[in-house]
């Protein structure tokens, strides 16, 4: 079975770090590509960033390049989305997904994901 857990959200101020943590169980990410979205209230979900199997590729979106950064940890099954510089506009529930037929075109295509964690809500003060 398919799971996806995330944690690490919390309050920070404007300009502050937190680090979310996504574990995967049920399939390897070793053999599937994981992605971050974000969804703020009454706005569409966004592609936060995306990692391939091997680790190889990264992709980040235009909002967050420069700030954030995805990285795995093959032996945890999990990975981390370190976020620096943070902004009002970061406060978002953030999400992980994974699909285990994704087109590169579709890296941080929140509609071509099929599974999902339930998030975890991150809150930036201004």
């Amino acid at each position: 079975q398919v799971r996806l857990v995330e944690s690490g959200g919390g309050l920070v101020e404007a300009g502050g770090s937190l680090i979310l943590s996504c574990k995967a169980s049920g399939f390897s990410l070793d053999h599937y590509p994981i992605a971050w979205f974000r969804q703020a209230p009454g706005k569409e979900r966004e592609g936060v960033s995306y990692i391939s199997s091997n680790s190889r590729q990264t992709v980040y979106g235009d909002s967050v390049k420069g700030r954030f950064t995805l990285t795995k940890d093959r032996a945890k099954n999990m990975v981390y989305l370190q976020m620096n510089s943070l902004k009002p506009e970061d406060t978002a529930v953030y999400y992980c997904a994974t699909d285990f037929q994704l087109s590169p075109r579709d890296f941080l295509q929140w509609l071509a994901y099929d599974y999902w964690g339930h998030g975890t809500q991150v809150t930036v003060s201004s």
